[in-house]
């Protein structure tokens, strides 16, 4: 009877030992897994954990790839550093974003304007703005929609007719990265010719309607 029992407490102790080492070993090969790899994230603790540890559906956690986070874009969390933005820059088009990152629209936009980013980075500089953060100009830009793409040149607000009756922004989400690219040339060149007001290439009136 005394064996057996001793045999027992054996098998706990071992299953123990065998559980926290699978643990160790879990956890170390987690932290080395790369924000971007969801899939293997997942898979990994799905497969390593014991059951006793996996996690319940409703407390899974979404690991979003780093190139979809808006984080990505420089963001201007104060007035002033978006005053400084406008003014330093002498030679290329500051397009600001205003908004809030949590917002779907804003979500598709930054995504757009991060697939351009480095493609009109010789003309152009983006930015970012949560006007929850930096209220300072919800009412002199009239910031009431929840995405907002702005430009500005040297210090100057550069309006676009889009056709939308709206000269003054762009208030909708953009998914077409060749689009954003062409209407921020657009707005370079008729900036550096001295214009406050420019066409976009395309008519988005019966799209977007102000």
């Amino acid at each position: 009877h005394c064996l057996v029992c001793v045999h027992r407490r054996s098998r706990r102790r071992r299953s123990k030992q065998h559980n926290t080492a699978h643990s160790s070993l879990t956890f170390t090969r987690l932290q080395r897994v790369g924000p971007t790899s969801q899939t293997t994230l997942s898979s990994l603790s799905l497969i390593a954990l014991p059951s006793k540890l996996q996690p319940q559906p409703s407390s899974f956690i979404v690991v979003v790839p780093a190139a979809k986070m808006s984080f990505v874009l420089p963001h201007l969390t104060n007035g002033w550093q978006v005053d400084q933005a406008i003014l330093s820059e002498e030679k290329r088009v500051v397009v600001v974003r205003f908004g809030q990152d949590w917002d779907p629209d804003c979500m598709k936009m930054d995504e757009t304007l991060l697939k351009v980013s480095d493609k009109v980075r010789n003309f152009a500089v983006i930015y970012l703005v949560d006007i929850k953060q930096v209220p300072d100009f919800n009412k002199m830009y009239e910031l009431y929609d929840p995405c907002t793409v702005m430009f500005f040149f040297r210090n100057k607000h550069i309006m676009i007719d889009l056709g939308t009756g709206n000269n003054n922004k762009i208030n909708w989400a953009m998914e077409d990265p060749q689009e954003v690219i062409d209407i921020i040339e657009t707005v370079y060149r008729g900036a550096r010719k001295g214009r406050g007001l420019v066409n976009s290439p395309k008519d988005y009136s019966t799209k977007y309607k102000y």
